[in-house]
């Protein structure tokens, strides 16, 4: 006999029986439109119940911390510390005591959305210093040289600066980075003397580039420039201190082991070889170099996750396989837990060798965060770890948020925690035949496993690649399944033995293997970056379709139910919205110097009165433009002369570049957009963009309306944070440019004379 139980529609029944049907309505059952979303309502609540149960709140954590942080560093001005910090503490405040109720989750992460607002303000607030306005000549500097960069033309250094003496400035300024002539800048902690150029930090190139100039304000550096004469060295007033000690001792070290790998390789392959081991990958030659971004191999060059990941896992299982020989240690004591903490002590060696920058920080922590669950017991590999991390890594360095590194990691994680939690499981889960069993025991299954993991990693990352890089790679992930096994398996590792080598001189044979090992990676790149079709170019399309990526990503990686899915249509949202973003017709380089117009073949046009390689070079790649700066296309339909340049928009329209006064009388009388380093003549009936508005909104982007063209500004006004100073004077910034209304021709008069009158009677 069947047993009563409960329906789910919470009425009593049999089982084994229809549950008790509802009542209909007078006339008839319900409207099939009512049935068909009942049950999908129901449904979307049941995946929301799921999705807010127990143990799902920390992974969203550091979601709203960084959303915190975003919105800080979107403010137009800076905060007030002591009123975010107030913020902050007050709602943490209530969401412990609230801990119990069921508006729990929702406080606790706005307490986090505050507390990344106010991290990211505090962080601001320690590492304020002065930021060089303009640009100050044959500056007498005194300073300690903090770091030193080896690159293909020129070397760069860090100085920390003592004295500062210039004739017509007293700007004074904490730290600046300077370039040398290769081969000459000065060693690590050495206290130097010379003359400088200095220079503002690079900002924006055009609207929605990356800032430079935020990067260097977070590192103390209040300029860049150029060292002018002789450095000379002298005896220093007085002690560095400690962190400029520990830096020179660093220094050597890595100056030590390019030695010992120049004594065996050359080229490109000590270049890479020195990149991987302490981080220097400035002297790759620029074939390699893109060759490798064009393949997809370009994170093996910057020391990041998988390379932390690397050291410590090669470390991890040595110490693991010697301890495992002694069957007494085996049996008595944790050798798991031993060589996890070895491993963990590589891991922070390998940091601090490569020079601890914020990317190499964040791989650190990640790996610190797994092995340290390995010594306690718990699951190395989870949702959890990668939330901690990412909290440690956002409260240390808030401004890693906007940097690429940080973005693409995270994300590239987040893409293969999701996999290792939720895909494999799926995948392995299938019951063992015959087959299966054959094609694992050939490798099949470790090979599948290192094909969809590069596959979720590189398509994880690709919103960021074509934001920042403004490309994407086709063949990254046939790149990285033919090249990364010979660098996990040979090249890292005898990377690692010669390490351990060095100091006992038997450490030769080791660089020779990883030679081995990078030529192999050379020539998969090189080959795959001449496929047809590999260099794959995006344009720019600002940060609305980036964000929706983002959360599409997000959701698509910590949602455990089929709302997971909302992510992908977020994702193909953000996909159209990028591919339909429509491009300048007009870029103005800060300066007023370089006008790229867009001409009637779709490509820009470029005039110039001073030559900006690296300027025109992010406008092409910004543009999905293969040219390069030196490209003589550029110039065509351009006519220049001493007083300037002009070149025809589509339409017939005339935009011109005037250099000197005596052009501007003609200028305004045939183009339509001038842009001049000059005061515009009155009544100037075309359109003027002068050296006032560039320096008060730098570098603008303007595109055709109707009436004249919308304006997008580098510095909008009202903008005025610490590492882009507010310039006295500014105020709203117009985001329409329109010619001038005509000036009305004076009244003249129109009294004929007494004479042309007779002749016309």
């Amino acid at each position: 006999m069947a047993e009563q139980g409960t329906t789910p529609g919470g009425k009593r029944g049999y089982a084994g029986t229809w549950p008790p049907r509802a009542a209909a309505p007078a006339g008839g059952f319900l409207p099939t439109r009512v049935g068909t979303w009942k049950p999908l309502v129901e449904t979307l609540r049941q995946s929301a119940r799921a999705e807010a149960g127990a143990g799902r709140l920390l992974p969203w954590v550091p979601v709203a911390f960084g959303t915190g942080i975003a919105f800080y560093f979107a403010a137009e001005h800076e905060p007030v510390l002591s009123v975010a910090a107030t913020v902050a503490i007050l709602l943490c405040l209530l969401a412990l005591l609230l801990r119990r109720r069921s508006v729990f989750p929702v406080i606790a992460l706005l307490a986090a959305v505050a507390a990344g607002f106010a991290t990211a303000t505090w962080k601001t607030a320690r590492v304020a210093h002065t930021v060089l306005a303009r640009p100050m000549f044959s500056v007498a500097l005194t300073g300690f040289v903090e770091t030193r960069d080896i690159r293909e033309k020129t070397d760069r250094f860090v100085l920390r600066v003592v004295s500062m003496e210039s004739p017509r400035d007293m700007t004074k300024l904490d730290r600046v980075r300077l370039s040398v002539k290769k081969g000459t800048a000065p060693d690590v902690g050495s206290f130097v003397e010379l003359k400088a150029r200095l220079m503002p930090p690079l900002g924006p190139q055009r609207p929605g580039s990356y800032d430079f100039g935020r990067d260097l304000y977070f590192q103390g550096i209040g300029a860049s420039g150029f060292v002018m004469g002789a450095v000379k060295t002298r005896e220093p007033p007085a002690t560095g201190g400690f962190g400029l000690r520990y830096a020179a001792f660093m220094q050597g070290l890595r100056d030590a082991i390019d030695a010992r790998i120049r004594t065996t390789l050359d080229g490109d392959q000590r270049a890479i070889a020195t990149a991987l081991l302490t981080g220097r990958r400035d002297a790759i030659s620029t074939p390699v170099n893109d060759a490798m971004f064009i393949s997809g191999l370009g994170h093996v060059l910057s020391i990041s996750g998988y390379h932390m990941a690397v050291v410590a896992g090669v470390v991890f299982f040595a110490v693991r396989a010697l301890l495992a020989l002694f069957p007494a240690l085996t049996a008595a004591h944790p050798i798991k837990k031993w060589a996890a903490a070895a491993a963990l002590v590589a891991a922070a060696f390998y940091l601090l060798l490569s020079g601890a920058e914020v990317a190499t920080q964040r791989s650190f922590f990640m790996t610190a965060v797994v092995l340290l669950a390995v010594i306690v017991d718990r699951r190395a590999i989870t949702f959890r770890t990668l939330a901690v991390a990412a909290l440690i890594v956002l409260a240390i360095a808030p401004e890693a948020l906007v940097h690429p590194s940080f973005q693409m990691s995270f994300a590239a994680t987040l893409g293969l925690v999701a996999l290792v939690q939720i895909g494999l499981p799926n995948l392995l889960a299938s019951p063992d035949h015959s087959a299966t069993a054959r094609v694992a025991l050939w490798g099949g299954r470790e090979l599948t496993m290192l094909m969809l993991a590069s596959l979720v990693a590189g398509l994880a990352t690709t919103p960021y690649a074509a934001f920042h890089f403004h490309r994407v790679t086709p063949y990254g992930l046939l790149a990285n399944l033919a090249a990364m096994p010979v660098v996990s398996a040979v090249v890292m590792p005898a990377g690692l033995l010669g390490l351990v080598a060095m100091p006992f001189g038997f450490d030769g044979l080791f660089w020779a293997i990883m030679g081995l090992g990078i030529d192999w990676m050379i020539l998969v790149t090189q080959w795959v970056a001449a496929l047809p079709g590999a260099v794959g170019r995006m344009a720019a399309f600002g940060i609305g379709p980036l964000i929706a990526a983002s959360a599409g990503i997000i959701l698509l990686g910590l949602l455990r139910t089929p709302l997971r899915w909302s992510g992908a249509v977020l994702l193909l949202v953000a996909s159209v919205w990028a591919l339909r973003v429509p491009q300048p017709d007009v870029l103005v380089s800060g300066d007023g110097r370089n006008v790229a117009v867009r001409g009637g073949d779709g490509r820009l046009h470029l005039m110039h009165s001073a030559k900006d390689a690296f300027l025109v070079k992010e406008w092409l790649a910004a543009d999905a433009d293969a040219r390069t700066a030196t490209d003589a296309s550029l110039g065509e339909g351009v006519s220049c002369d001493a007083g300037g340049c002009v070149t025809q928009a589509p339409g017939g329209a005339f935009v011109a570049l005037a250099t000197r006064p005596e052009a501007l009388a003609d200028d305004c009388e045939r183009a339509a957009l001038i842009v001049t380093a000059r005061p515009a003549p009155q009544g100037c009936a075309a359109s003027v963009i002068d050296a006032e508005r560039l320096r008060r909104h730098g570098a603008l982007v303007l595109r055709r309306i109707r009436d004249g063209y919308a304006v997008d500004a580098v510095k909008p006004g009202g903008i005025d944070r610490p590492w882009s100073p507010a310039v006295p004077g500014d105020g709203e910034s117009e985001t329409t440019l329109r010619a001038p209304a005509a000036a009305p021709r004076p009244a003249v008069d129109a009294t004929p004379a007494e004479t042309d009158l007779q002749g016309d009677d």
